[in-house]
This record gives structure tokens, sequence and C-alpha cells, in this order.
């Protein structure tokens, strides 16, 4: 220590404010745990509030808005052509994500947590220097490292130009370009895509792979696929980047694959392959923490293998969730409280923000298959929904994956209007060992989306 240097002591000291952050320190303090919270930002919330969840929610609020106005003609309701402000665009994500943050402020306050604005740095097990903040140096007894993840860069391909966005600067919605490329057929590609193209853009998607989101079974993507090609320029699936190059007014791009886009001068290009966690520059070295490609490795109660250190959230791997960050943390800060728990999460529900919405968890279709598990499909087209006809969404699918001895309810997945909203009663199906006979006996509300959950049970019942 630096003679003059100041170093402040805490309990537990939890570096990066995200979902998991700010709720393993909410959890820890309302346990009794004094609490430190390091976050580079400042602002409580992370890369969910600031640059990610949120704002790409909030924007794509606002392309269903136009998407639905556009839909009221098959009603005999016709609007005029939309008008987009961007100022107003940008001033209402701004304000949503400004509503949020002072919220997880006055959380942290009321709770006599900790704030210190900077980046944090491991000297050893027991203490951070802090870069950027009024704090240069704190000791603690715990840690919880909670930095999150940052966009995967193209490496030997990616140019560093203004012209060449992640997806935290598609957010920024500071123009809306005449021709898109979206480099990436996930969930980040397609719902930033959408946005934009509902905004005016001409979009074109890449995607190295054969389906548009990998990992999704396929009878889920379907009904997205076919109103994206509606929506899209073009779709070019089997094909990938291997060069760009800006020409000081577009950037120019070569590809390879099997469906080359026909344009390949763009006024902008989004990166959206996926994202990588934030370790680097941690001082991990300086402890016991072991740390594989990347990911930082945990015990079922988030403990590394330093004793004083524990990890939680997208550092830790895969899937790289909000909603499985807010779990581990509440997991994690009371273990540390010396509660007996463990993280045993039977399913983590995933969804997909596009038009159709897509959400799945448990076991899929593609993944009994692959691991030659046992199962059945039950399915539901909502063609058949009431509801759905009702309000002209029958694009939906509802499928159901059943043990077949035992009719347990293995996975759900859900494509459709409000899908999202709807996946959980399918992960507490999965989370309770629930079996046919208990979705099928429970009452769903008519007329309902919900129903087709239902539907599909009563047809697995013997």
């Amino acid at each position: 220590m630096v003679v003059g240097e100041f170093t402040q002591d805490t309990d537990l000291l939890v570096i990066g404010g995200g979902p998991g952050g700010h709720s393993a320190a909410f959890r820890a303090a309302k346990l009794g745990i004094q609490t430190t919270i390091v976050e580079s930002r400042g602002p409580l919330g992370g890369v969910c509030l600031h640059c990610g969840c949120i704002p790409s929610k909030t924007l794509l609020s606002i392309a269903e808005l136009i998407a639905a106005a556009e839909h009221g003609k098959e009603f005999g309701v016709s609007f005029g052509k939309p008008k987009i402000e961007l100022d107003g665009v940008r001033g209402w994500k701004n304000g949503v994500v400004d509503k949020l943050a002072k919220g997880l402020d006055s959380v942290a306050k009321k709770l006599g947590i900790e704030r210190v604005k900077g980046l944090a740095r491991f000297e050893d097990n027991k203490h951070v220097a802090i870069t950027g903040g009024d704090v240069p140096r704190i000791k603690f007894k715990r840690a919880i490292v909670a930095t999150g993840s940052k966009p995967i860069v193209l490496k030997g391909i990616q140019i560093d130009s203004p012209r060449v966005w992640d997806s935290t600067s598609a957010l920024t919605v500071e123009e809306v370009p005449k021709r898109l490329l979206v480099v990436g057929g996930g969930y980040i590609g397609l719902e930033l895509g959408a946005v934009y193209a509902t905004l005016g853009s001409e979009v074109t998607v890449v995607e190295m792979l054969d389906s548009l989101l990998p990992g999704c079974d396929a009878d889920l993507v379907k009904p997205l696929a076919k109103r994206m090609e509606k929506l899209l320029h073009e779709i070019c699936l089997k094909t990938r980047v291997v060069k760009m190059k800006d020409t000081g007014k577009t950037v120019e791009v070569d590809f390879e694959g099997e469906s080359q886009p026909k344009e390949k001068q763009f006024d902008r290009v989004l990166v959206a392959v996926g994202r990588t966690p934030n370790t680097d520059g941690l001082g991990l070295e300086r402890t016991g923490v072991k740390v594989e490609r990347g990911f930082i490795q945990v015990d079922a109660q988030f403990r590394t293998a330093d004793p004083k250190i524990f990890a939680i959230g997208d550092v830790i791997g895969n899937p790289m969730l909000a909603h499985k960050a807010i779990h581990e943390g509440h997991v994690c800060a009371e273990a540390i409280a010396g509660r007996n728990v463990l993280f045993d999460r039977r399913t983590i529900p995933a969804v997909v923000f596009t038009d159709p919405e897509i959400a799945w968890c448990g076991l899929t279709e593609a993944e009994a298959k692959s691991k030659g598990i046992k199962h059945e499909v039950r399915k539901m087209q909502w063609v058949a929904s009431g509801r759905a006809v009702s309000i002209g969404r029958t694009d939906g699918l509802t499928k159901i994956l059943f043990d077949p001895d035992s009719q347990r309810v293995l996975g759900v997945g859900i494509t459709g209007a409000h899908a999202g909203e709807m996946i959980a009663e399918g992960a507490l199906a999965i989370e309770m060992g629930a079996v046919a006979t208990d979705l099928a006996e429970t009452i769903h509300p008519h007329p309902t989306l919900s129903e087709t959950v239902y539907e599909v049970a009563e047809s697995m019942r013997h």
C-alpha cells in the first residue's frame, strides 16, 4: 500500500452492477451483510439496462406499434404512414432507461449499499485497485465477480469504423441507414434487424449456419422466418463475411457461401455474432480463481477455486441471460450468508422478442433427438385458437415434449404473439415435475392464447 493511499473496507465487494451484480448486492444487504458495489459506468443496471435488454425491447415495442397499425388494414382500419421522429424515439428509450436506473439507485440507497464508480482490478484475494473513481482501493472479506460480457469482434474481418456497429452502438439510434447489413442471425441480430427494418432501413441478414436462431427448433423458427422474409430485404443463410472495407461513404463487404447478398455496399454494418465474458484485465491471475476459455469456473454455490471469491452471470458461461444472472445472484448472496442453498434450476427460459416472439424452456426436440432421449411431441397450430383468430395472429405454434411413459413435461416451445409472457407456465411445469394431466386440469381462461397449452396437454392424456 502506498503511503497516503486511502483503502476502504467492506465485508462483501460486488464487481459489476448489472442484473446479477445488483441482485446479489440487494439480497446480501437484506441479509445484513455490509455490501459495496463497484460499477464502471456509475449507474446500476449494467449492459442489460443501459445498452441491451431494456433499450432493445423499448425499440421493439415501437416497431410493434408501427406493425400493429399496418396490421389494422386486415380489420378494416387504416392509418396514415407513420412519421418517425428519431429525437422522440431516442427520448422515449432514454427516458425508460433513466427511470429504471433511478429505481435501482433508490433501492441501493435504501438498503445502505455503498456504491463506487470505477474499474476494479484484483491486487490479490483481499484487495482491488479502483481506477476512474474517488476510492482508489478496497479491502474485502469476500467478493463477487459479475462483470458481464461484451460483443464478440470478428478478428481479422471486422474493421474499426463508425460505419460498423455492434449492438451497443446500434441501440443509440443516431440514424436510420438506407442499407443495413446484419451479420448474425441470432436473437440480437434479428431483434435489431427488425427494429431498423420497421424504421425504414433496407436490412440484409447473413448467417453462416443453415437456419436463423441456431439452437432453436426449426418448427418454432419457421413462422418467424416467413414473416422476416417479408420484412427484411434479404436473408442469406450458409453465408459469411470474409472482408470489410470502408470506402469513405459506405462499407464494402465480401462474402463466401451458398446465398450471397446481391448488394455488396452498405451504409452501415451491424455485427451481432454473440458475446464474450468480461474477464480480461480483472487481475484474476493474482488470485486463486480458475478461468477456462474466458469463463470463470464455479460450483453450485458460485464459489470459485479461491474461497474468498465468487462469480455469477455471463462470466461463468451460457446461457447469457439476465434472468439467469438474477437468480444466480440471489443464490450466491444466500450462500455467502451461510445458508444451505444451491443453484439447481431444471430449466431457464429463453425469449426472442421478434414478431412473432419465440420462447422455449427445458428440452428442445433437436436436443432430445441428438441425445437419444425418449420423448413424445404434441403440437397445436394457432389457426385453431379462437383468440389467435380474433386478433389476426394465427401464425403461432405451441409444442410440448413429454416423457412417453410418465407423461412428465420435458420441454415447452411457443411461437406467436406474447409467447414470452406465456412461457413461464412451461418453466413452472418443468420445475415442479408436472405431467400432462396437471396442465390439462389447470383451467385456462377463454378466449386466450394460453388455452393452447391446455389443448396440447389434453391431447397427451390417456
